[in-house]
Parts: C-alpha cells; structure tokens; sequence
C-alpha cells in the first residue's frame, strides 16, 4: 500500500469520479425536490472525500475496507444533513461528520490496554493463592498476600481484575421479558446534576413558549434523530423551509433560557 494511497477491495479508486461546485449544488437541489437517485450520485461523488480522510489511518491495525464502509456512513449523514443554502463547501461539513464515525469506531473496537508488569502481579497472585491453599487447606486473606508482595492491599484486587474482560457498557444485565435493563442504564453521573435537572425545566418551559411547528421540528430532529429531509416530506415543505425553522427555533430558545 502506498504512503498516500487508500486501497479498498473491490474499489479502482483511480476511476472514482470527483463532483465539481456547480454540478454539486445541481444534484442537491434535485434531492431537496425529492429525487432519490441524485442522493446516490452526491454518495457515489465523494466518495473520493472519504479516501483522503482515511489516508491518516493507514498506519494503524484496523482494516481499510471496515474503516471505508464507516467514513461512507459519515458521508451519508453529511449529505442528509447538508444546508446547501449556506454557501459552503460539502467537503467542509463532510469531513468531521466522516472522521467522527471513524473514530467512533476506532474507540468503540479498542481495548482497554493494561501494563504488562501488572498482568505478571496477577498471574503471581493467582500461583501463590494455588501454592497457599495446597500447603495450608485455606485460601490466604489480601493481608497475607499484601505482606508476602509487599504491595497495599488494594492493589490485589487491581491486579486481579486486569485478567477479567472488559464488559461494553451495552451489556444486558437483566430481563424479565419487558424492557431490558444494559449496564449503561446503572451509571449514572452525578456531576452538576442539580445543573442538568435547571437545564432541562427550563428547556421544557422554553419548548412550551415557541411556536407548535419549531416544537415539532426541534423535537424530531433532536430527540426522535430524523433528518430534515424526512421532517420535511412529513410536513410537506422543502428540507431549506425546516432547516430554517429549525435555525429559528434553536435561537428562540437559547434567549428564553438566558
């Protein structure tokens, strides 16, 4: 693989075709109008764009053709999104949007990493626990381990649990054939709570004073997770008409919670 080059399975990525500014804004105002293929081709477009920011992960130990599929994901959620009505480059939304899934994926199939020299603290814990129980009939208590490794004794338990797998916080910790309860939902972080629950009434309040169709398109853009465009065929207007409401209502409630 060459230094600046991306090779993808399946992919000559010299024949990949490049989208220029006026045959851009052309296809997004055919997908704005509800043509579907022309979302295709802006995919199909850039994805040159989605190369050249994965030429910095060429070095590392993920697979390019996963990483490609992911950064295509991120080009999609750019296109969707894209106000072309701002004047900007698509290439300058896109390309955070693509390095975020990347690294989002890189993140989420990381391991922990833990230092070597404490690996070998717990293998020789665990050969001294086996050596202990033989000789005495009795397991050793951490004060008896802590003396004989002179280490404290929280330091056996950090030791020993470097061995076990890391559990996703995605786990599922129970179910009782309702809703299933994930390891996520038992942390909390309780840091300027009281803050957060301010934060939220006041939302609420300002939700409550702007107009019913900013509600509606804050509230399915922000907590449903539509797109505009989706927001748009089920309202009837133009993805530019909710991308402005949309601009409108986040305004009128940043002033009524000041």
């Amino acid at each position: 693989m060459a230094r600046y080059k991306v090779d993808i399975t399946g992919i000559n990525t010299n024949e990949l075709e490049t989208l220029n500014r006026i045959d851009t804004d052309k296809l997004f105002e055919r997908y704005h109008n509800g043509d579907v293929k022309a979302k295709e081709e802006l995919i199909n477009g850039n994805l040159r764009l989605v190369l050249s920011t994965l030429q910095r992960f060429n070095n590392t130990k993920f697979n390019m053709d996963d990483l490609f599929q992911v950064g295509v994901i991120g080009l999609i959620k750019a296109i969707e999104n894209f106000d072309s009505s701002l004047g900007l480059r698509l290439s300058t939304y896109a390309v955070p949007l693509i390095l975020g899934e990347v690294k989002r994926y890189i993140r989420d199939n990381t391991e922990v990493r833990v230092s070597r020299s404490i690996k070998d603290l717990a293998y020789k814990i665990i050969r001294f626990q086996d050596n202990y129980l033989s000789e005495n009939g009795c397991s050793p208590t951490n004060k008896i381990i802590s003396e004989a490794f002179n280490i404290p004794e929280y330091e056996i338990a950090y030791a020993l649990d470097s061995l076990k797998d890391p559990m996703s916080i995605f786990e599922p910790i129970y179910n009782d054939g309702g809703d299933t309860i994930y390891l996520s939902d038992q942390i909390a972080d309780t840091k300027d709570l009281q803050s957060d629950k301010d934060m939220l009434i006041s939302l609420r309040k300002a939700l409550q004073k702007i107009k019913e169709r900013e509600k509606e398109i804050l509230i399915s853009r922000f907590i449903i997770g539509k797109t505009q465009m989706e927001i748009a065929e089920k309202m009837g207007i133009s993805q530019a008409q909710v991308s402005r409401i949309e601009k409108s209502a986040i305004e009128n409630v940043r002033k009524l919670i000041k």
